[in-house]
């Protein structure tokens, strides 16, 4: 009881970071304030499925997808063509990289009928690691 009274006390503030993340007013800081929510929210579901809290963890699988979509959302709002200016869409796909082997792992360590909870959010931060490339790769379309 203990143990999941203190996870929920220490994954709230993480639950309205993100809140803080979309306040920011420049769009590359914004989007690496996302990826290290995302990185954050991906920690503390492996904490509270550990406590065996389904809820929280589904909670802060779903944060951490919205963090990703926000990543790439931002960095299109920049305008900027990935090929003249990779910085930050370079180190956007390397990090959704990053969390989609962290949450294929996550996924292993699962139960099996809990998979499809990381399975689902996985897709999604796979489908947004794709377009980033994509885009490094081809550069704006015109």
């Amino acid at each position: 009881m203990r143990t999941i009274l203190w996870l929920l006390l220490s994954c709230a503030p993480l639950l309205a970071d993100l809140a803080q993340v979309r306040a920011e007013p420049n769009l590359e800081k914004r989007a690496n304030a996302a990826l290290e929510n995302a990185d954050r929210s991906l920690k503390a579901s492996r904490q509270a499925y550990a406590a065996g809290d389904l809820k929280l963890t589904q909670e802060l699988l779903d944060e951490l997808e919205k963090s990703v979509e926000l990543t790439e959302t931002s960095l299109k709002a920049t305008r900027k063509d990935p090929i003249k200016s990779p910085r930050h869409f370079k180190h956007a796909e390397i990090k959704t990289r990053d969390l989609v082997r962290r949450i294929e792992a996550f996924s292993q360590d699962m139960n099996a009928a809990d998979r499809p909870m990381a399975e689902k959010v996985k897709e999604g931060v796979q489908e947004v690691h794709d377009r980033l490339l994509q885009g490094i790769m081809m550069g704006k379309k015109k």
